[in-house]
């Protein structure tokens, strides 16, 4: 590995086409950093400006899929739950209790409660 590095140290300014053993990662990062320094003033401010898009267009990307994923949990704990109080209102009216109550304990609506 410590060959690698040398080599790399001493021929960067020479090296176009990387040769194979040095495709690893830690490599490519290091060319790419080195092609950055490169840049002339315009072009480093043109890559920070397309750097800084894609960085807040991809927190909008990881924020909206996070609000996803809550808004699911929620509407699945909601759904759970109103399964829960139609079950109990089912119950309730299978045993006889009055819709009245049904609904003062369930606060279903009169018609759901007389379409279970």
């Amino acid at each position: 590995q410590f060959d690698k590095w040398m080599y790399v140290f001493t021929q960067l300014s020479h090296l176009q086409n990387r040769p194979r053993v040095l495709q690893e990662r830690i490599f490519e990062k290091l060319f790419e950093a080195a092609e950055i320094a490169k840049f002339s003033p315009q072009e480093r401010e043109a890559y920070e400006d397309s750097l800084k898009y894609y960085r807040d267009i991809k927190n909008v990307v990881d924020t909206a899929t996070e609000e996803g994923r809550l808004e699911g949990r929620l509407e699945g704990r909601l759904e759970g739950r109103l399964e829960g109080i139609t079950k109990v209102a089912k119950d309730m009216k299978d045993n006889g209790e009055a819709i009245d109550k049904i609904m003062k304990y369930t606060s279903l609506s009169r018609s759901k409660i007389e379409r279970l």
